[in-house]
């Protein structure tokens, strides 16, 4: 299964690689390029739970935890 957040549900991307030579000849060689999402791993306390979970989760997912509380956003995202 490929990494992705537990909260926001972020994983790869792919795009195409730009260089500035297309602006002068209209063409492009570089090929496509994978994304990766800034993913961290974390061990997380929920105390409603009384335990530890570790998760693989973006930074924009922290702060979702940071902001609603661990277990709500854990439970919201169907990670719990």
């Amino acid at each position: 299964m490929a990494r992705s957040c537990a909260i926001t549900g972020k994983s790869t991307q792919i795009g195409g690689r730009y260089s500035n030579r297309v602006r002068a000849t209209q063409f492009n060689p570089t090929g496509k390029v994978r994304r990766k999402a800034n993913l961290q791993k974390r061990r997380i306390y929920v105390p409603e739970l009384k335990k530890t979970i570790i998760v693989d989760i973006s930074v924009k997912g922290l702060k979702t935890i940071k902001k609603n509380g661990a277990y709500a956003a854990l439970k919201k995202a169907g990670a719990i």
